[in-house]
């Protein structure tokens, strides 16, 4: 087999912290999925008159139809099958024998083991066949290691003084008394699940009716509690508890998915491409540093968000809870993923203290080393976008020209000393971190959407113009979350600040009467 050239973006190192265990099966049946190019490039979502239907969408920018003849050609004279085809999400799924499929795409691969779990590791670039060259742009599947990590600070109590529970913080922050009726807000989640049971107590608890919500199997993940508040039953509860606390009105669609870059990216696309739910808004607590991920996987990611853009489907996700590093061990600032991608909205964080539903003092979380800070700060791989070019986004670090799209962009409270309260697999209990505040940006988008009656899919650009010009975010200026300060207007910490709902409200109406400017 004869092979034309590397693919690009496609180099992966084995995990520095791990060790090898032995061979893959070589006779396992595994799924790959490959992501091809699109047939015309996509408009910018910011100059759409109105949101793309799906089918719009497949016509204009899905994958061709000879693009994808090519690939099923190539699987049926290597006997592989097509496992799974989406043309709009300009993916194929292929199946067949490790070896055969290691073989033609040249994939080196071993079993390694990490902190006591084995997976199957890929190391080097991977190859395209001559006759999918240009046609290939990402090759998912050979490895296997987890890619992205949540919010895990669960600190139990019964007692609930001092935390604030999604209703107390819809009025601190003067969210929309409306409920999201009609809105689906989908929930990806990388683990874990959620018992029926707690979450009845829990609405009970707010003084709510049942909120409807639907586990989605993805790549044969399903709700599964582990049984501990601490792992990531935590994270999935937590989503669905914050969304439904504020758009009790709304339904929840849970997407349960594999915790590898093929399985993040599966869920991603289902929720994006689900004509049945129809998700207007995505919410995303899971990520990790720029550095941790391939181009390839940053290329199909990015691309996947421009596509909810055009489609009118916001996506929200934590900017992370390891200050400026983001947790990366390199020594230089690191902003976390999916969190950076320029379609996306990126949550940082704050420590609010109140007084009723009256603000006292919002600051930038930060409790130092262990107890963890916002993330935010520079890309080293997203261009600086349009709506950030009045924003004064800082050079990046160690750079040699500014450019970089800034996170995060938006906040909300994250410190889990005065966190959320949360019910997990039978415990009472806070948890805290911009994992929160994803869930709690996607819940007052889905009431936006339900009072405006249309989505409001592509928020950047107005919320960088309009909806900053009327003051509708509370700008914080004090704090630091270690490379980088707050100050007044976009910051590095806490974004454009947290949300004044109504007057966010206000500014996009505002924006209905004048279309122009």
């Amino acid at each position: 087999m004869s092979f034309s050239s590397t693919l690009p973006g496609s180099y992966k190192n084995h995990l520095e912290s791990s060790v090898p265990a032995g061979p893959p099966e070589a006779s396992q049946q595994v799924e790959i999925t490959l992501t091809l190019r699109r047939k015309r490039a996509a408009a910018n979502p910011s100059l759409v008159q109105r949101p793309l239907t799906h089918e719009e969408l497949e016509a204009r920018c899905g994958a061709s139809a000879a693009d994808i003849q090519a690939v099923e050609a190539f699987a049926t004279r290597n006997r592989l099958a097509v496992a799974s085809l989406n043309p709009a999400a300009r993916t194929i799924v292929l199946k067949g024998p490790l070896s055969r499929l290691a073989e033609l795409f040249g994939a080196s691969l071993e079993m390694r083991q990490r902190n006591g779990k084995v997976y199957r590791s890929r190391h080097g670039y991977l190859q395209v066949p001559n006759r999918l060259e240009g046609i290939v742009t990402g090759v998912f599947g050979f490895d296997t290691r987890p890619v992205a990590r949540a919010s895990r600070n669960f600190t139990e109590r019964a007692n609930p003084a001092g935390t604030f529970t999604p209703k107390q913080l819809k009025s601190i922050y003067n969210f929309p008394d409306n409920t999201g009726l009609g809105q689906t807000i989908a929930l990806i989640e990388l683990g874990g699940g959620f018992r029926a049971s707690d979450l009845s107590r829990y609405w009970q608890s707010l003084g709510l009716q049942n909120v409807k919500v639907a586990p989605v199997s993805v790549s044969g993940a399903a709700n599964t509690p582990e049984g501990s508040p601490d792992g990531a039953d935590g994270e999935v509860v937590l989503d669905i508890e914050v969304a439904g606390g504020v758009a009790p009105g709304a339904s929840l669609a849970v997407y349960f998915a594999p915790n590898t870059d093929q399985g993040f990216l599966s869920a991603v696309n289902a929720a994006i491409h689900d004509t049945v739910r129809k998700p207007s808004v995505i919410s995303i607590s899971w990520g990790s540093p720029e550095s941790d991920w391939t181009e390839q996987s940053l290329n199909a990611f990015h691309q996947a968000f421009h596509d909810a853009a055009l489609l009118g489907i916001t996506v929200v996700a934590a900017a992370g809870d390891n200050g400026s590093s983001d947790g990366a061990d390199d020594g230089s600032p690191n902003v976390d993923f999916p969190a950076s991608s320029p379609f996306v909205l990126a949550c940082g964080g704050t420590r609010l203290v109140s007084s009723g539903s009256t603000i006292k003092s919002e600051t930038v979380w930060n409790d130092g080393d262990d107890g963890g800070a916002t993330g935010g700060g520079v890309s080293s791989y997203f261009p600086l976008p349009a709506y950030q070019a009045s924003a004064g986004v800082p050079t990046l670090a160690g750079a040699s020209s500014p450019g970089g799209r800034g996170v995060p962009d938006v906040a909300g409270v994250a410190d889990p000393e005065t966190g959320y309260m949360t019910l997990v697999d039978g415990h009472w209990g806070i948890v805290g971190g911009t994992s929160a505040v994803a869930p709690l940006w996607a819940g007052l988008i889905s009431l936006l959407n339900e009072k405006l009656g249309k989505p409001v899919g592509y928020l950047h650009p107005a919320l960088y113009g309009t909806v900053q010009q009327h003051k509708a975010l509370h700008d914080i200026v004090s704090g630091t979350n270690g490379a980088y300060k707050a100050g007044p207007g976009w910051d590095a910490c806490t974004g454009l600040g947290t949300p004044n709902g109504q007057a966010i409200l206000a500014a996009l109406e505002s924006i209905e009467r004048n279309p122009s400017k």
